[in-house]
């Protein structure tokens, strides 16, 4: 029987429908042999980097090296060595409350809030949970797992413990009830347990620390409680000395008490480490609760006391503080966060030896610290982990892989030198796992964006990431001293400096970033450090220019003229000077030619990395305030900067530092342009940050100001001054309600949202004989009030349909779907560069689409894609000498030549919120359509090389991942991976080249994924292992006289105490076992790799010695039992020897 493809099956079938209609159009691109099919394409989770997000809990492997971190949500993070990192998930989602890890087996136990505990498998490169076991009639609140043992013991809120077999996850019969761990004669119940420990010298011994105050010894064998140690205030925590002759445990008053095992009566010794001691000899004052103490010793010195909280009630307002107590000195190290958990980390495994504790690893609620106890001083060490993700919120983001090759170095050349000093000049102690092999070698770079400003540029090849480099854009700007001094110009009430969107062009190394502030800042780089005497700065004056009648005359004012040298584009730009321009605050409150930001006026330091060669800043235009920008675009070729935003767009000169065209939106339509969207009076308010505005607030439609677009007077259109100041005071109010970021995505998502169940006309039933009516006040007000730019791209095309020959274009979408082309006229390059001025003629529109442009591309007849050309990088602050080699090599890259053998040479990617297109030029004749989707929106959508060949790839708001192929828009793959549940998600998402994605999960994780299915085929050998083969030190020498005469530590036959045969079986309403994915033998599968074969040997040679053995007490059984039979053969032989066969 012939078998078949029912994915390819589909794909033929979807293909055929989506261009069937335009079959005749289609000519052009029938030559274009497509090779992606949906076998290329897979989507998987890779690698997961940042801070866990809410952590709850820790633990420490001290001989593999590893830290196991637990969150609030179930997840579980695991980290050895620089670039070894590991997530896991549980599926409940509950919060783990203890992780225990089985020390040198590959192993970990975690407890979780819902009263389950699991036992993963940390032997494979991703772990997987082996058994599960569900409490279901008591609430876990404390676990113990002594070194190299079995037994789990489990500590409940009853005040019971209960003990549990690691290994076949079954619980033991073997019950210590809290009614007689306590005294006969308490009343009261003791509360839950909050501590189990084994005696270090005697494993029979166990010590119950309950919350009321009360620990217990008890003696295991015995069954009864040795010695019960009782005081009035509630137990934190509980710790032993090595000898097992001493604890002490934290107290809710912040009080310590050292106990010796023998004198249960009193405590040897009570302090308050932050209390203040009266003199009359009284109690000191009652303390903040020690929540946790860890006692360690030391051979040659004093022993360490290390405790978290503890402060007096007076020090209101102080940081989360550490306590280390080392002989008569008490050294308190503060933290920036509050402290979570701490683990002390120690040479030696065993318990019962001097622990020579060497680092204090201390989790707090958003980071994680190091602390070196070696060193004089008690520094930290340098975290090799990228957990300084959330330094400040992340606020955009951008993923570029397969980058030039020397760009990585020279990121890190400059950023080494921005690293801090003061640190250990010891390794980081975690350095337990291997990398993987696999390989994946292209060079990747993550770019993040952050609300203070600053620019984060991160290695992220081979499945790791390393901060590079960190730009802080806030230096160009003056920054306030105190709230008295804010500028009242702000358009946002806090993180002024916050990067809304960046433009990055690798291949030039040319930077451009956008603030919330209405601000652009283009960056070059350069190796040399430079002084700036004076920040070149341009202002420019943007406003929408709107008609106060529905049909405005469709006269010459819509086409806009090239620009003149020196003069200004449109009718309400003024010469603009290059410094900063004299704002006027008029008497009746309106601001006007004002920025927002104060640009700042002494010289500027600049350190090598990126400098700044150029801030662009929006104005305050009669009282209003300038609109965020919504796109941005670079160009190092043609030394140009575009911006758009719900005004217009702006095109600046960077190397002339003149302002070339600033463009109302419907200006760019041409005259006769049947896509032209006319504005309509009234309309909507003016919606700050993006569109923040409340929806039944319908008395701001008529108050706004509005300007006639051939004048630059303005002509109220409501004279009422007074209704007019409360509105500017209320758009401000509500600009201010939320972040600037939250609220720009809250608005623009729930627009989206709301419109995506309305029946919205085909405006694609005949592209080319569109129209809609210019007084439809309704759908005016129906759709968004302004026309704002979402999106650009540079390119070397043909501006208009009876071009024949390539020159610079640029692409224009807007947030209507319109994409229209702008023609640049530039000189050749040189000097006459500098001098000449450059064109720009808007050529309208090339076509329309439904729902907002979020990419455009241009391939070639081959479907090739045709990259925006650049100028290769070179650094402006090198030597003359240098600078001529550099010069010498500089040109303009010309785009790959065009086969002229077709009428169309070219094809125009177009994308949108709704649907994709694929348009020929110069024709402008679309060839291709494919609707996305009819319920929901795109939220982003890229044109990425996969395979060799390009392709579409898009993320929707219902949580699909989608590719189309190019040029025929064929459906390749349709996920439904990720639905939208957070604006991060939406703001964050982006994918890159070689079939790599990633977006924010949480405020401090980056999630990697792959829609590759290469790459999911070799994901196991590129992954990191956790786990890998060392010896487990040896045990602590008992010594001579210890040994003889029995003052070593006593050892715990636990099997044949807890097990079946002596202790019973346990109630099987108390706990359900749940198995895993795999038994126990998955602890004996290996990860891939050269590591994963050497423990795989090492365990074969274990299990083949195991065997051989057991194969000797066969043969020994059946020796035995073979003379047995012999015997009894002889001896019935002989019974039988003289007897007839009738005598039997």
């Amino acid at each position: 029987m012939k078998k078949f493809n029912i994915r390819k099956v589909l794909d033929g079938l979807t293909a055929s429908s989506s261009s069937a209609a335009h079959s005749g159009g289609s000519r052009e691109s029938d030559a274009v042999q497509e090779t992606l099919q949906s076998e290329h394409f897979q989507l998987c989770k890779t690698v997961r980097h940042g801070f866990p997000y809410q952590p709850s809990s820790m633990a420490f492997d001290p001989v593999q090296k590893i830290l196991a971190i637990g969150t609030q949500n179930g997840a579980l993070r695991l980290f050895g060595r620089a670039g070894v990192e590991c997530y896991c998930q549980h599926e409940s989602g509950a919060a783990i409350i203890q992780l225990q890890f089985l020390i040198n087996e590959g192993a970990l136990v975690s407890a979780l809030a819902d009263d389950s505990i699991h036992l993963w498998n940390l032997r494979q490169k991703i772990p997987a949970i082996l058994h599960s076991l569900k409490f279901s009639r008591e609430r876990i609140t404390y676990c113990h797992l002594p070194f190299q043992s079995k037994w789990l013991y489990i500590g409940t809120e009853r005040g019971n413990i209960h003990i549990v077999n690691v290994e076949s996850f079954t619980l033991s019969g073997y019950v210590i009830m809290w009614n007689k761990a306590i005294e006969l004669s308490t009343k009261t119940h003791p509360g839950p347990v909050v501590h189990i420990s084994d005696n270090p010298m005697d494993e029979g011994k166990l010590l119950i620390g309950f919350e009321c105050g009360v620990v217990v010894l008890w003696d295991l064998k015995c069954k009864k409680a040795d010695y019960r140690y009782t005081y009035d205030e509630a137990i934190h925590s509980v710790a032993w000395h090595h000898e097992g002759k001493q604890f002490v445990c934290s107290h809710s008053d912040g009080s310590l008490t050292t106990w010796n095992v023998r004198a249960p009566a009193k405590a040897a010794q009570i302090i308050t480490p932050h209390g203040k001691q009266p003199k009359d000899g009284k109690k000191p004052e009652p303390c903040k609760p020690i929540l946790k103490v860890e006692y360690k010793t030391t051979r040659a010195g004093d022993p360490f006391m290390v405790l978290s909280g503890g402060l007096s009630y007076d020090t209101v307002g102080r940081r989360a503080c550490l306590t280390v107590m080392h002989g008569k000195s008490t050294t308190v190290l503060e933290m920036d966060y509050p402290i979570v958990d701490f683990l002390t980390l120690c040479e030696t495994p065993y318990p019962n030896d001097f622990q020579e504790p060497y680092a204090v690893v201390v989790l707090l609620e958003k980071d994680l610290v190091l602390i070196d106890l070696g060193q004089i001083g008690y520094p930290i060490f340098e975290n090799p982990y990228p957990l300084t993700i959330h330094e400040s919120p992340v606020t955009c983001c951008e993923y570029f892989a397969d980058c030039p090759a020397e760009l990585i170095p020279a990121l890190y050349s400059v950023g080494s030198r921005q690293k801090r000093q003061g640190y250990s000049k010891k390794e980081w102690p975690m350095n337990g796992g291997n990398w993987g092999q696999g390989t994946q070698s292209y060079p990747e770079i993550i770019i993040t964006g952050h609300a203070d400003g600053s620019i984060k540029f991160w290695d992220a090849s081979a499945l790791m990431l390393q901060v590079l480099y960190k730009l802080k854009t806030a230096k160009v700007f003056e920054r306030a001293r105190g709230k008295e001094e804010k500028p009242s110009t702000d358009i946002v009430d806090e993180d002024p400096f916050a990067i809304q969107t960046l433009s990055w062009c690798p291949e030039s190394r040319m930077l451009c970033v956008a603030g919330v502030s209405a601000h652009v800042i283009v960056y070059r780089f350069s190796k040399q450090e430079v002084t700036t005497e004076v920040v070149q700065l341009l202002e420019v004056r943007m406003q929408c220019e709107f008609s106060c009648v529905d049909s405005p005359d469709p006269g010459g004012e819509q086409t806009p003229t090239l620009p003149t040298p020196g003069a200004s584009s449109s009718p309400q730009e003024t010469d603009l000077p290059t410094q900063h321009s004299t704002g006027s605050n008029s008497s009746d409150g309106h601001r006007d030619n004002l920025p927002c930001l104060q640009v700042r006026s002494s010289p500027l330091k600049q350190s090598p990395g990126y400098q700044v060669e150029l801030v662009i800043q929006l104005v305050w235009v009669s009282g209003e305030p300038p609109q965020q920008i919504t796109s941005l675009a670079i160009n190092s070729s043609y030394g140009l900067v575009v911006f758009g935003n719900s005004n217009g767009l702006g095109v600046v000169d960077y190397l002339q530092k003149t302002l070339l065209l600033n463009m109302g939106t419907p200006e760019l339509y041409s005259p006769s342009d049947p896509y032209q969207r006319q504005p309509c009076s009234p309309r909507k308010a003016r919606q700050l940050s993006g569109g923040l505005s409340e929806s039944n607030d319908g008395s701001n439609t008529t108050e706004d100001r509005c300007k006639s677009p051939t004048s630059g007077s303005t002509s109220p259109c409501n004279s009422d001054d007074e209704r007019k100041q409360k509105f500017i005071e209320k758009v401000k109010f509500k600009g201010r309600r939320f972040s600037k970021t939250v609220a720009n995505d809250f608005a623009k998502m729930s627009r989206k949202i709301s419109q995506t169940s309305e029946q919205k006309p085909d405006l694609d039933a005949k592209d080319n004989s569109f129209t809609r009516s210019r007084s439809s006040s309704v759908t005016s007000i129906e759709r968004e009030s302004r026309e704002a730019i979402s999106a650009f791209l540079f390119c070397e095309s043909f501006p208009r349909k009876t071009d024949s020959v390539l020159s610079p274009c640029l692409l224009v979408g807007t947030t209507q779907g319109s994409v229209m082309m702008v023609a640049l006229s530039l000189s050749p390059g040189g000097d006459s560069r500098l001098q000449q001025p450059v064109g720009i003629s808007s050529c309208g529109t090339l076509v329309k689409l439904k729902g907002g442009i979020l990419t455009m591309a241009l391939l070639d007849s081959t479907a090739t894609l045709l990259p925006p050309s650049y100028e290769p990088w070179y650094d402006p602050n090198a030597s003359d000498e240098e600078k001529e080699k550099e010069k010498s090599r500089r040109r303009r890259p010309a785009s790959p030549p065009s086969s002229q053998e077709g009428p169309d040479p070219q094809f125009a990617v177009l994308c949108s919120e709704k649907q994709a297109k694929v348009v020929a030029m110069p024709s402008q004749t679309r060839i291709h359509k494919h609707n996305i989707t009819e319920s929901s929106f795109l939220l982003r959508a890229d044109v990425v090389l996969m395979a060799g060949e390009n392709c579409i790839a898009c993320f929707c708001a219902n949580g699909h991942i989608m590719t189309l192929s190019l040029p025929s828009l064929r459906p390749l793959l349709d996920v439904n991976y990720l639905p939208l549940t957070d604006m991060r998600i939406a703001r964050t998402f982006c994918f890159s080249n070689l079939g790599q994605a990633l977006y924010l999960t949480s405020p401090t994780e980056f999630q990697r994924i792959t829609y590759s299915q290469e790459t999911c085929n070799n994901l196991q050998e590129m992954l990191s292992e956790l786990f890998t083969p060392v010896e487990t030190p040896e045990a602590p020498n008992r010594g001579f006289f210890k040994g003889l005469f029995g003052g070593g530590a006593q050892s715990l036959d636990r099997e044949d105490l807890f097990g079946e045969t002596t202790a019973g079986k346990a109630s099987r309403s108390l706990a359900q076992h749940i198995p895993g994915p795999g038994g126990m033998e998955g602890m004996k599968g290996a990860a891939s790799g050269v590591v994963g074969d050497l423990a795989r040997a090492r365990i074969a040679l274990d299990e083949r010695g195991q065997k051989l053995g057991e194969l000797d007490e066969r043969t020994a059984a059946m020796m035995a039992s073979a003379d047995s039979f012999s015997r009894h053969a002889h001896d019935m032989m002989l019974k039988y020897k003289d007897k007839k066969w009738y005598q039997l």
